[in-house]
């Protein structure tokens, strides 16, 4: 039985249930309950702090797990990074109080640096030569300067607002692009490689959408460049043997470009449909 570790809160969490349930799986019912048993698929899902996912993994207690990649390299575990799962995006930075003293990393020399991921951040500072003093704080270390623990901060950053609030400035290069992970540990289940599959399918279908239309055989051609498909489209006779229908994969985000640019060429009757599951 495949043994896989879920998040079981943050922002992890949700998406990640969402995504096993897409690919098939049952999940728990209860939030509460921290071991669930889907019979049907042969797999075991333990709900975990997602910070402790990658100490599980890696230590071959479980055989795969998702998280986030900064949990995953702030762990120092044997866990790797199997596949990324396109979700929980978020960039690390450093930020000091706007105007100060520090605005470089070099600055950063001898000076105390809050964070809540401190084998990340010294990682990154030990490979570019600086050595600093890493304060370990859980959560909302843009406060730590004002209140005088820290000379700067590393954190996530979206849009900033939140560290421009505390009065602090973004500076030097970007620490790291997280994102969601499928990791694995020392173990090699026969489950594993399913799993992956199941979930690049429901990638795909998150990303892809199916559409139809019908279209006057002379531009099939031209509709092809539009809309080539993954292989390349379906195409199929109509009673009037001047037109075809046709059907094609494209990308979610560019389908209406793509349904401007048939219609110019004569395309009619084009319909978009969802796809629930793909395996490419």
């Amino acid at each position: 039985m495949l043994r896989i570790a879920v998040p079981n809160k943050g922002s992890l969490s949700e998406v990640a249930a969402e995504m096993l349930a897409e690919a098939g799986y049952s999940g728990r019912r209860d939030s509460r309950k921290l071991v669930h048993t889907d019979v049907v698929n042969d797999v075991e899902f333990f709900y975990l702090r997602p910070r402790d996912i990658a100490t599980y993994v890696g230590s071959g207690a479980l055989d795969v797990g998702i998280t986030g990649r900064d949990l995953l390299l702030d762990s120092g575990s044997g866990a790797r990074e199997i596949a990324h799962l396109d979700f929980a995006d978020s960039t690390f930075r450093f930020a000091a109080p706007a105007g100060g003293e520090v605005s470089d990393i070099a600055h950063l020399v001898g000076k105390r640096v809050a964070t809540s991921y401190p084998k990340l951040v010294d990682d990154f500072l030990q490979a570019r030569g600086v050595v600093a003093s890493l304060v370990k704080l859980d959560g909302a270390v843009e406060s730590a300067v004002q209140l005088g623990v820290a000379d700067a901060v590393a954190d996530v950053v979206s849009t900033g607002a939140t560290l421009r609030a505390a009065g602090l400035e973004i500076f030097g290069p970007v620490i790291l692009e997280s994102t969601a992970v499928l990791i694995g540990g020392p173990t090699q289940h026969e489950g594993i490689e399913r799993l992956l599959r199941r979930l690049r399918g429901v990638l795909v279908a998150r990303k892809f959408v199916i559409m139809d239309y019908d279209l006057p055989l002379d531009q099939l051609d031209a509709a092809t460049q539009v809309a080539g498909g993954i292989e390349s489209p379906t195409v199929s006779p109509l009673k009037d043997e001047r037109w075809v229908a046709v059907r094609v994969m494209v990308r979610a985000d560019q389908a209406n470009e793509i349904m401007d640019r048939l219609y110019d060429l004569g395309a009619r009757a084009i319909l978009v449909t969802a796809i629930h599951a793909a395996r490419l």
